[in-house]
Order: C-alpha cells, then structure tokens, then sequence
C-alpha cells in the first residue's frame, strides 16, 4: 500500500503498534516491525539505560527496518531519553503529554521524523504548528492516558484529518480489520494499535494482564482521574477504592495519595490485578485470546483487505 505514512517511515502497511507503558518492549516492536508495519518501543517506563538497552537489540534484530521510540514529555528524565534517541540514530520518534514544540526542532534538526498524539483538534492544529510531520488523533476509546474532553474516535478522526495539511493516524477503538476500514474512510493514513498488542506473545505485559484483557467484557473499562491525569482502565478492586474516594468527596490531593506510585507497574508489569492499575482501552472487549504479535498483524490486514474489497460492490 502506498500512501504518505507508508513513505514517510519507509513501511509497506500502514499499520503502527503503539508505544505503550510496560507492554511495548524491543521484541514487541521489532516483531510488528518485521510484518511490515512500525512497531513502537514505549520509553514511559523505562530508565535510560534500559531504552538504551530496547534500542540497540531492536535495532539488532531488524536490520535496516525502521522503528520508533514514544516518549511522553512529562518524562523526569526526558533530556537522557532524548539524548540517547539521537546517539542511537532512532529514525523515529512518537510525542506525546505535553507541548510538541519543546522537541519537534531539535529531533528534525537530527534527521528523526516527529509524531505526536492528540487527543483534539485543537492540539492537532498546535502539533502542526510546531512542525510534526504527522499526528496520531487518539479517541476516547483509547486505553491508558486520553484526553479530557471524551471526543469519541469516529468524531475527532474526520475533525483532524480535515483540518490538517500534515497526515494523520487513527487510534482508539480499533482492533479488526473492520475498524481499519473504518479510520481510513474517515481520512486516516495509517492507524495505531494498542490494544490487541498488548495481548500477543511478545508483550512485556506480565501474562495475568493479558489474561484480564481477554476475560474483559463491554462496559469493562472506564475513564478515570480526570482530575489527575485521565487514564481508562479495567475495573478492579483498585478502581473500587477510587470510587470510595470520589464518594467521600475526595479532591486532586487525596486522589494523588490513593493512586500512589508505581500503580500501573504494578498491575501491567507484575500482575497484581487487584491493586494494580490495569490500562487497557475500550476494545479490549473484542479481544478473546493472545496470539503472536506477527499473526496479529497478518490478520488485521488480512481482514482490511477484505472489508475493502466487499466495499467496492457496495
């Protein structure tokens, strides 16, 4: 397929894995990498050393195959993360919980590419502004960290894709080959992934969050801490606390004390589905099993192939 993403990042599908806290390691995005998509190594959670580490064994193990780091701005140590990203030579950066002038120029001046996650069209128009070469419009369905304003996918894609000059890449909600019709109906270039790749063999996930992926059902997951920061994760006794919290009339400060530190390490990365924060996005409802993240990919396509060429008798 050809389109600008696809020449923007060199790749033959337009299919990108997002770079998620605790779940998107170097065998993950190099796996997506290597099907013919952009697997993402996601630095939020990771110590320097240790992006260090992801970036040279996935650059070992695709060759001249292109990959990109996510790096949430709000990062402490986000000069290190930088500074490494450009010693490395990563081709490709992903932006994202902050303001994308901070980086934009100084990782184009490098030769990186830019792409930062919105989750609006107004930040989509500052993204451009700043320079980006293109955008990920992220629904409200998304797992993890959204947006405040709750914009569903379906709205917020066709906002972008009209407004913007720049390519745009569709994420929140998706997970079948139908939903990929879906997002490039809707003016997508390409679309990123979460979900359904947090449940595949090569997840660094720990495997009781896979498993609490796959047993979820509709109406599994909520947005939450809007007051914080919002996240939409799975119901649990955790989220049950929350809720205590909120009914006792609980403000920013006491919030901050029940959620604590390390929560989502806790739920994502150790498994502890009881007090952990499990971040997972509302289509985990669709997904039944944990598969390799190679066969993941040839599905998804495989399925996009086909709700395109029914499309054409329609």
């Amino acid at each position: 397929m050809k389109n600008r993403i696809c020449a923007l990042f060199g790749i033959e599908k337009p299919i990108i894995q997002a770079g998620m806290i605790w779940c998107s390691g170097w065998e993950l995005a190099s796996a997506v990498s290597q099907a013919g998509g952009l697997g993402i190594i996601g630095a939020g959670s990771m110590y320097p050393d240790i992006l260090r580490s992801h970036i040279k064994k996935c650059k070992k193990a695709l060759g001249d195959l292109p990959f990109a780091v996510n790096v949430p701005m709000l990062y402490p140590q986000i000069e290190d993360l930088m500074e490494i990203i450009v010693e490395e030579k990563v081709p490709i950066v992903f932006t994202s919980a902050g303001n994308p002038k901070t980086w934009t120029a100084h990782l184009k001046d490098k030769g990186i590419k830019v792409v930062h996650v919105v989750s609006s069209l107004k930040f989509a128009l500052k993204a451009e502004a700043a320079g980006v070469d293109a955008v990920v419009a992220e629904g409200f369905e998304a797992g993890g960290h959204n947006g405040r304003d709750e914009t569903t996918s379906l709205v917020l894609w066709p906002m972008v894709a009209n407004a913007l000059q720049i390519p745009m890449i569709a994420a929140g909600g998706i997970a079948s080959g139908q939903q990929i019709m879906a997002a490039f109906s809707l003016g997508a270039e390409a679309v990123q992934i979460g979900s359904r790749f947090v449940a595949s063999a090569e997840s660094s996930a720990h495997l009781n969050f896979k498993e609490a992926v796959v047993a979820a059902k509709e109406g599994d997951t909520i947005l939450t801490l809007k007051e914080l920061a919002p996240v939409r994760l799975i119901k649990n006794p955790f989220y049950a606390k929350l809720q205590e919290a909120y009914a006792d009339g609980a403000q920013a400060e006491e919030l901050k004390l029940v959620l604590g530190r390390a929560r989502a390490k806790k739920g994502m990365f150790e498994g502890d589905l009881e007090e952990g924060e499990l971040e997972i996005g509302q289509v985990s409802g669709m997904i039944d099993n944990i598969k390799p993240a190679a066969l993941i990919f040839d599905e998804l396509w495989k399925e996009f192939q086909e709700v395109k060429s029914k499309a054409i008798d329609w």
